[in-house]
């Protein structure tokens, strides 16, 4: 059982955590024909906008209210009417996502007070789009936390009880450390076993990668107002990861009942998940799936031989990191330094002596010695000046493309996720030389042009 530990120090050197704010938005950009809106000055969302750009290679929409020095001690109602009206004259969305930042917070903005008048004062013009709001102040909490907030805002604003279930639908409330590839491969296993999984937020089909027929000004894509609704009617729904546990608690609050599942990276997480869907389907797992259960298994064998015995020293969100340490413990090697963002009950069972919420310079004297650095793009200088490989995780990665697709989780994640790691290992693995072996005298000597004299055997001619 791992102890947690905070952090003293009076500020963050190469901060390792993104704020609430910009994981709220992120969820939000899971959502179709969504515009997410942060209340705050221009830069809070400048700064948000760009990172996500910058790890996406992808255009994201994000909108402001610009709030400022006179705005923020007078209130922002007046920057959050004009900025809802101008959305919606615009981009038009079904929906318009509201995450507050540390500015607005601090002030004590009431803002479904705000919101309340507003619809009232424009409920015509505002007709046919909907608006949700979520407190995520970002002197507290984390990334996933945002995300957290932002989903459980959608379910309590959107989700009523529903009389009947519909047979087959399987809701699904994944994490913020789950990529898109991630998304697609856990819909691909649910569709395996003759499901319907209904992913809220899904990024899969959003921040995908995928080029669109027509320019749209809000999202590309996602879950929809009616997936939302309709996690009422599901016969179950199966929630990734700790951060998840609120928004599952929720659902079944109005009588959904749900499974949360703190990792699907692993091949006794993946059997569980399987399991589930057997029972859930009436239907044995497909001859496809135990194919890939048997190439995991072999890739395990293949890889503890580079993996165990490794000392990994790991930077990321709670629920990331319990993934990755448990697989790294899994294939023998040792978790030696573990740095997280935000507190979580999950950060007690990582397979390592203690949790440190920190940042990428506690990470880095934690890691000496170590043989990897796992963590996002922010810690390439770390890892040159320990002079130990880097392997990429969690966002940021800008340094990079394809960070949508990076697949971890299932049989055929996992897999993949040990042949990336074991292969990092064998990349740094000291290639020998000639100059690793001393020449003889005689040798040396005759390579710089001289003859040696001492310790020469004479040779006598046949």
């Amino acid at each position: 059982m791992a102890i947690v530990l905070d952090s003293k120090k009076a500020c963050a050197v190469n901060p390792l955590k993104m704020s609430q704010p910009l994981g709220a938005c992120y969820a939000f950009l899971g959502l179709s024909s969504t515009m997410p809106l942060m209340h705050g000055s221009q830069g809070c969302t400048s700064f948000g906008l760009v990172l996500l750009v910058r790890h996406f290679k992808e255009a994201i929409p994000m909108q402001t209210t610009a709030m400022n020095e006179v705005s923020t001690i007078l209130g922002g109602m007046d920057n959050i009417e004009q900025a809802v009206l101008n959305i919606k004259k615009r981009a038009n969305p079904a929906l318009i996502a509201i995450a507050s930042t540390g500015l607005t917070e601090t002030k004590g903005d009431d803002v479904d007070g705000y919101l309340h008048l507003i619809r009232a004062k424009h409920a015509e013009t505002l007709a046919g789009s909907e608006i949700v709001y979520v407190s995520t102040p970002d002197f507290v909490g984390a990334f996933q936390d945002g995300w957290a907030a932002a989903v459980k805002a959608l379910i309590a604003a959107f989700v009523t009880p529903a009389d009947t279930r519909v047979a087959g639908r399987i809701g699904v409330l994944p994490g913020a450390h789950l990529t898109p590839a991630d998304l697609e491969e856990v819909r691909e296993l649910i569709e395996t076993f003759g499901l319907h999984p209904v992913l809220v937020p899904d990024l899969s089909r959003s921040l995908d990668g995928h080029i669109p027929e027509d320019f749209t000004p809000t999202t590309l894509g996602g879950a929809s107002l009616g997936d939302i609704r309709g996690l009422a009617a599901c016969e179950h729904v199966i929630a990734i990861g700790e951060q998840m546990r609120g928004a599952a608690e929720r659902l079944e609050a109005v009588g959904v009942p749900c499974t949360l599942f703190d990792r699907l990276t692993g091949l006794t997480a993946t059997d569980a998940l399987v399991a589930l869907l057997m029972r859930l389907s009436g239907q044995p797992a497909p001859a496809r799936l135990k194919r890939q259960r048997g190439q995991l298994v072999d890739a395990m064998l293949d890889g503890h031989f580079h993996l165990g015995g490794k000392r990994v020293a790991i930077g990321a969100e709670p629920d990331l990191l319990f993934a990755l340490a448990s697989l790294i413990h899994e294939m023998g090697g040792e978790v030696a330094a573990a740095v997280t963002t935000t507190h979580s009950p999950v950060l007690t069972r990582v397979p390592t002596p203690e949790v440190l919420v920190g940042d990428l310079e506690d990470l880095e004297l934690r890691a000496i010695g170590c043989d990897l650095l796992l963590t996002h793009a922010h810690g390439r200088q770390a890892a040159a000046r320990l002079n130990i490989p880097l392997f990429r995780a969690g966002i940021p990665q800008f340094d990079r493309i394809g960070a949508a697709h990076q697949l971890s989780v299932g049989y055929r994640g996992t897999r993949d996720l040990i042949f990336q790691l074991a292969n990092t290992f064998i990349a740094h693995l000291h290639a020998h030389g000639p100059d690793d072996w001393p020449l003889p005298a005689e040798a040396r000597a005759a390579a710089q042009g001289g003859a040696a004299t001492e310790n020469v055997i004479p040779i006598i001619p046949v």
